[in-house]
């Protein structure tokens, strides 16, 4: 692009050193990169590392940014919600690969498998979303790298560098470590990353429910005190392998990883994770020509996952070491490819090509139960050999027609086959649902369209507009279309969304489209470093979104078997976000004021139900302080009462709070150390995201026998954590 189209300024300035070669001989501009496509919200290494040492799950990462909330679920397993839509609604992706919850209560969603202390950057889109990195979702984008190859400078030599880190956290005696080291020259790196946590059950901050004696058969008593939230212990471990080949504009990378989870307890479902095993193959390239960019990858990743009742739930069942309890057993196989251009066609315009293939094999099945008449003596499938196959091409045209008019179109073919085998229940008694779905036309196809349209308005230095189109479609997924029993055990064990009702699919769902507006309004002084503020309103109508209905009759005092339904949807919000410079104190350092405020209101306009799981009002407010390389930081979080809850589920209704927060780091070249403390009032709150309790007891029970139908679960008491993290 030339220079005097883009910078009248830099343009005059040269003019004048031609005019004068002896005064001027040179003139260097340095400027922002103006982008076409609407600017993700971006977490580097400094925003991340801030973070590790308070938590070991990845999703966590995310909670300062504009328009994410979390939905509660393990200890490594949250759920991010963008714009009040959750879990299979958003595309994630980690390291280019499009991951797949292969489990039935969505114990393995994507961002549990890369531990924090691996990841490099996270970009979110919010709302408005490009074709190009959006597709098989009605909301927003994640996009998750781990750190990337290094390489030796030329003449340098070997390059040998590492990290050692470890953590600890009070609540919950959790603790864990990491290691990684690379091996370079200046054309070929070798890394190896590996990190293990562990916690115990995390203790609220004051007795939620009755301290309780469970009698395990052949090991005594088991005690679960009032203020210890049941099945909320875990353990992971991660290990990647990744080598890379450089040579000139030209680059190959090669990962292997490999991820077990020995345990993970689910406080808000009726199962627990107990064993889950995950190994992942990805390959990429990615070259630089004359006319652009081209990025290609290839991956596989393959999981094996388990569930049961942990022992928070089975000493109350009162079984012995040698009963099976409920064994759940799931394999998934995720095979991908991308193909990937950037294509500068002239000064203003960049088109961007690409194709997409994902080819996903699931089974889920629980073997019989020895002396136990309802779950023997077959085994049940769940979901036999399910298949999802989708196929997508997109284009997406930027252009910049001026240094403060630049626009975006993008359209997404997506082509989405499923099917499944035909299945069996434990016995007889299941034999009529599983005749209806084996009678049905199982095989489906979806050709769906995303579309989207922006226009960015920069009149000047100091602020920014932005307005835009998004049409978003998602398939069902094989879970909403494929499962099958209205039988009261195994509607429970299919939960993904951690109410405690029980869920059936239906095999004629229909894909979600939403249809969304957003507009953004970003004001800054010129330096974007001393004060910046941005709102952003978004409106969204879904079309066909998947809810729930009663199957029978529901009551309002227990949990329910309720079946997926299509209905008519809409959701708006606001997103705000804000930084100022407060001011310095000469020896005692600089104060930064920093805020994120969101809002986002969801309904069933087919049913005037309020939809599951929408965040209320919040607000994150820090005071940061710098001085030298210490940063300390006073948070306050604020969340306003939940009193729109979906009916149809008996979700819990929430009162508001307020968490002080306490954080400090020092940061030097080749060490940086974390403390903090979380919660430091020792605040009493239920999690307005967090779903039903039912972590220890009978869980089996519609009627929540064990722990008390009613509780929400509740938020973690006061926590104290240290990290030290060395390089070297």
């Amino acid at each position: 692009m030339a220079l005097a189209a883009v910078f009248p300024l830099a343009a005059a300035s040269n003019g004048f050193a031609a005019d004068n070669p002896g005064e001027l001989s040179e003139v260097v501009v340095t400027a922002r990169k103006i982008q076409a496509a609407p600017v993700a919200t971006e977490l580097g290494k400094g925003d991340i590392a801030a973070k590790r040492a308070a938590t070991s799950d990845t999703a966590e990462l995310l909670r300062d940014v504009p328009g994410v909330a979390l939905s509660s679920a393990g200890g490594v397993s949250s759920l991010p919600v963008i714009h009040g839509l959750a879990d299979d609604r958003n595309r994630i992706k980690v390291d280019g690969m499009d991951l797949i919850s292969a489990c039935g209560n969505h114990m393995n969603p994507p961002l549990s498998y890369i531990d924090p202390t691996n990841v490099e950057s996270i970009k979110v889109y919010a709302g408005v979303t490009p074709v190009s990195v959006g597709g098989d979702s009605i909301g927003g984008t994640i996009v998750v790298n781990s750190k990337g190859p290094r390489f030796a400078n030329p003449g340098e030599g070997l390059l040998t560098t590492g990290e050692l880190g470890t953590f600890y956290r009070s609540n919950g005696d959790a603790k864990g470590a990491n290691a990684s080291a690379t091996f370079a020259n200046e054309n070929l790196s070798v890394t190896y990353s590996g990190s293990t946590a562990e916690s115990k059950n995390y203790r609220a901050a004051r007795d939620f429910k009755q301290g309780t004696n469970a009698t395990f058969t052949t090991a005594g008593t088991h005690w679960i005190a009032g203020d210890e939230v049941g099945s909320s212990a875990y353990k992971t471990e991660n290990q990647s392998l990744g080598v890379a080949l450089r040579s000139e504009n030209h680059l190959i990378d090669f990962k292997v990883g490999f991820q077990h989870i020995p345990y993970q307890g689910f406080p808000n479902q009726h199962m627990d994770m107990t064993d889950n095993k995950s190994t992942q193959v990805n390959l990429g390239y990615t070259g630089k020509f004359g006319w652009g960019s081209l990025q290609a990858r290839v991956y596989n990743e393959e999981t094996r996952h388990k569930m049961n009742f942990a022992e928070d739930k089975l000493y109350w069942y009162g079984m012995t070491h040698n009963v099976a309890g409920m064994p759940m057993d799931t394999k998934g196989r995720n095979t991908g490819a991308l193909v990937k251009a950037d294509i500068v066609l002239n000064e203003r315009d960049t088109l961007k090509v690409g194709s997409e293939y994902q080819r996903y094999r699931l089974s889920d099945w629980w073997a019989p139960v020895a002396n136990s008449m309802m779950m023997s003596p077959n085994t049940f499938q769940n979901i036999n050999n399910g298949q999802r196959d989708r196929f997508d091409v997109f284009a997406e045209w930027e252009a910049l027609w001026s240094p403060k008019w630049l626009t975006l179109a993008g359209l997404r073919s997506s082509t989405v086959k499923m099917d499944t085998g035909t299945v069996q229940g434990y016995n007889p008694m299941y034999g009529a649902d599983a005749a209806r779905l084996n009678a049905a036309d199982r095989a489906k196809t979806d050709n769906n369209i995303d579309a989207t349209a922006l226009v960015r308005f920069t009149p000047d230095a100091r602020q920014t507009y932005e307005g835009g189109f998004s049409r978003k479609t998602r398939s069902p997924s094989l879970y909403e279309r494929y499962t099958w029993s209205t039988n009261g055990m195994a509607m429970t064990m299919n939960n993904w969304v951690n109410d405690g009702n029980g869920y059936v699919g239906d095999v004629n769902l229909k894909p979600e489209v939403a249809n969304t507006l957003s507009f953004s309004a970003d004001l800054h002084d010129a330096s974007q470093k001393e004060w910046g503020v941005k709102a952003t309103p978004y409106y969204s109508k879904v079309d066909n979104y998947i809810d729930a209905k009663c199957l029978t009759t529901c009551a309002s005092n227990k949990f329910n078997y309720l079946k997926l339904t299509n209905a008519e949807a809409r959701l708006f919000g606001i997103d705000l976000s804000g930084f100022a410079k407060l001011g310095r104190i000469d020896g005692v350092g600089e104060f930064i004021g920093k805020g994120v405020i969101g809002y986002v209101n969801g309904k069933n306009t087919s049913t005037g139900d309020r939809l599951y799981n929408i965040m209320p009002f919040n607000a994150r407010l820090s005071i940061e302080h710098r001085l030298g390389n210490w940063t300390n930081t006073v948070e306050e979080v604020l969340v306003s009462a939940k009193n729109d809850v979906s009916q149809v589920r008996n979700e819990m209704k929430t009162a508001g709070y307020g968490l002080l927060n306490l954080r400090s780091s020092y940061e030097a070249k080749h060490y940086r150390i974390d403390i903090g403390i979380e919660n430091v009032l020792n605040k009493q709150y239920a999690l307005p995201l967090g779903g039903a309790y039912i972590g220890q007891g009978a869980t089996m029970s519609l009627n929540g026998a064990g722990a008390p139908y009613g509780i929400p679960v509740p938020g973690m008491g006061r926590s104290l954590y240290a990290g030290l993290n060395l390089k070297f």
